[in-house]
């Protein structure tokens, strides 16, 4: 056993264990969430997640510096809730750190069900999830 140093091997393992996932509990209607805020061809603001079995989760979210406060996080959030209310979706699940910007997702209605103290050490890791209207779509 060593250390892997292939690019490809986090899709791979995500693909077995998405596969593993569907066999387990019949559910296979996963598909990844992505939005982008582009100014040509430079990125200001990205939301990357994914859908599954009536769950959506929040696995990246980032603003460059000079974008924030000015509502593209906000945004980006309505994006993908709307996106995940219209697959059937009733929660939106999602993991920050306290030194990153937990304010923003309280304040569009997420709420702490989980925390892990001193992850890093002298932070916290905070679980966040937010009910959603799920409208089949």
């Amino acid at each position: 056993m060593g250390t892997e140093d292939d690019a490809d091997l986090r899709n791979e393992l995500a693909d077995l264990i998405y596969a593993f996932n569907v066999s387990a509990t019949g559910l296979d209607d996963g598909e990844s969430l992505r939005f982008a805020v582009r100014e040509g061809s430079e990125l200001l603001a990205g939301l990357v997640g994914w859908t599954w079995g009536g769950t959506a989760y929040i696995d990246l979210l980032w603003v460059r510096e000079d974008q924030r406060g000015h509502g593209q996080g906000t945004a980006l959030l309505a994006a993908a809730e709307e996106e995940a209310a219209r697959r059937g979706c009733a929660q939106m699940v999602l993991s920050t750190h306290s030194f990153q910007a937990p304010n923003l997702y309280l304040q569009n209605g997420y709420r702490e069900y989980g925390r892990i103290d001193d992850h890093p050490m002298g932070h916290s890791q905070l679980h966040l999830v937010k009910q959603l209207d799920a409208r089949e779509g």
